[in-house]
């Protein structure tokens, strides 16, 4: 199969608006992939001789339905289905039959587990993922053989084999549609050797033709590589990097997990805000916040130590002490709605208002 209809996939899913900021898949998604693949020669066992195939280029599609834990790992079911034809036949592992002919299909389930590696933004939004997969394929061929002036020697039938999966990609967030991305594979497939009992047709010009029920033992190995859309159903719009919004006056410090500490970037930041406080700031107001993966009266007390920490910062930089209020709202009033358990680091978090 020719690479065409693939790069013109790919180019018309490249030509939506501007990337966006990747997030942690968390919840549900649905994912979808379309491509190539290669099915490699295999040699085809049967009671008295053995045969080899070679096959063309095929295509391959795959649907999965997933779920996303917020840090990185992912589970899916999948769907997978590919297509080769036959492009030459050697009988006896040497000597090539004349006018090979036939499709070999595989198509069946697997799950999956995938990790999805955070660069912390290093490639503009591009995230790389593995992962490894088991399930049951189904193998089939259909009038694989040899055809010529009328003769013909083919045989077809159908069996399933366990096999497993190892998976390499990337992934693209689109700013356009929150939750949408690009994605790109690459994957390696190999069943155990199915054995297949199969109709054996021979056809001899001006003679006639027989059939009989043989058995054969073949491989399935593949390489397939697959371009695709992947739409996790709860993702939020990105959120703005940690920055002062002049606007309101408002500032965003962020916090490591569990932790209340400062880092450099969050000393920085409530520089800016200490700097910023001029004629007509009267009160400063410091809420601190957390993502909800705690129990909720921890989370209450973390809010408090994250905003007393910037208080502290603020005083140590000139600004008197009883302009500032401090308050903790734990979990409530997320940047980043989520379910409960869910680590988000946009909602560990402290507001600095100057009014």
């Amino acid at each position: 199969m020719s690479f065409k209809k693939t790069l013109l996939a790919a180019a018309a899913v490249v030509a939506l608006p501007v990337l966006a900021q990747a997030q942690p898949v968390n919840g549900l998604y649905l994912g979808a992939g379309f491509g190539t693949n290669r099915l490699m020669e295999t040699d085809v066992t049967f009671k008295g001789g053995n045969n080899t195939n070679d096959f063309s280029w095929g295509y391959v599609g795959v649907l999965s339905l997933g779920w996303g834990f917020g840090n990185g790992f992912r589970v899916e079911l999948e769907g997978n289905y590919r297509s080769n034809d036959v492009t030459d036949v050697k009988l006896g592992g040497s000597l090539k039959g004349p006018g090979a002919t036939g499709t070999v299909t595989s198509y069946g389930a697997m799950a999956n587990i995938l990790y999805d590696i955070n660069l912390g933004g290093m490639l503009g939004g591009l995230t790389p993922y593995v992962g490894v997969g088991a399930g049951y394929i189904w193998h089939d061929y259909d009038s694989v053989g040899i055809s010529q002036a009328g003769s013909s020697d083919t045989y077809s039938g159908t069996e399933g084999a366990f096999g497993g999966q190892a998976i390499v990609g990337l992934s693209l967030p689109i700013s356009a549609v929150p939750g949408l991305s690009l994605t790109a594979e690459y994957r390696f497939m190999a069943t155990s050797s199915p054995e297949i009992g199969v109709t054996n047709t021979a056809k001899i010009a001006g003679v006639g033709s027989a059939s009989q029920k043989v058995d054969i033992e073949v491989d399935n190995f593949n390489h397939s590589l697959l371009v695709g859309l992947r739409y996790a159903f709860n993702a939020a719009p990105a959120v703005a990097a940690a920055a002062p919004v002049s606007a309101a006056r408002t500032f965003l410090v962020f916090f490591d997990w569990s932790k209340a500490d400062l880092t450099d970037r969050a000393r920085q930041i409530i520089g800016e805000a200490a700097s910023s406080r001029g004629a007509g700031v009267t009160r400063i107001e410091v809420n601190g916040f957390t993502d909800r993966s705690g129990p909720a009266d921890y989370n209450m007390g973390l809010s408090q130590r994250r905003a007393n920490a910037v208080a502290a910062e603020l005083v140590r930089r000139g600004v008197p002490r009883n302009e500032i209020v401090t308050r903790g709202f734990g979990e409530e009033n997320n940047l980043v709605p989520t379910a409960d358990g869910v680590r988000e680091p946009q909602n560990r978090r402290v507001e600095i208002i100057l009014r």
